[in-house]
């Protein structure tokens, strides 16, 4: 039986070395890194606390002001298609979507939550650019405003980071990498 061996990514580190293998993660300086940030209007006195997190998150990693692009769509279900754009038009890293969907007496939290949800995980699967799910899927107005800069820490924040983080591990993956050769003899 093989010895396992622990991971703790939470600590900063990728855990003990496997021998011989190359271990990769992101890293959290975002100097010269682009960012689209699409915030839904519905439920905006969340999305705009979301918002203001995931502005002072990617500052104080290092993105300029000039380096966000700011796109207000109508609600979390309009997300996708304007996520897809900017990632699309090539002049962003990574996109950082925010909102907060509220659940109703309805089903229509259903369908606009998982719609959301998949539409933005389908932004960086057909576009190679990470597109970060920060939109709140919450029973009440009270835990949202605990996951936008309440108790609960700014989601929003989280996203920007979480971005980041995806911008500098795609990057390192992307470098071409010199291969090792074994000498014939």
């Amino acid at each position: 039986m093989m010895p396992s061996t622990r991971y703790d990514a939470d600590a900063g580190s990728a855990g003990a070395p496997i021998e011989g293998a190359r271990i990769h993660t992101g890293g959290l300086d975002a100097t010269g890194m682009r960012f689209g940030v699409v915030v839904s209007r519905f439920n905006s006195i969340i999305s705009t606390q979301l918002l203001d997190g995931a502005v002072e998150a990617l500052r104080h990693h290092g993105v300029g002001a000039g380096d966000i692009e700011v796109v207000w769509v109508p609600g979390a279900f309009e997300i996708p298609i304007a996520a897809r754009e900017l990632a699309q038009l090539g002049g962003v890293d990574a996109v950082v979507c925010l909102g907060a969907v509220i659940r109703g007496d309805t089903p229509h939290f259903d369908y606009v939550a998982g719609e959301a949800a998949r539409g933005i995980a389908s932004v960086h699967a057909t576009t190679g650019v990470p597109a970060t799910f920060g939109v709140l899927t919450v029973d009440s107005i009270e835990q949202a405003t605990d996951r936008a800069g309440g108790k609960h820490g700014n989601k929003g924040a989280d996203a920007a980071v979480a971005a980041v983080e995806m911008v500098s591990l795609l990057r390192d993956l992307r470098r071409p990498r010199t291969a090792k050769r074994r000498a014939v003899s």
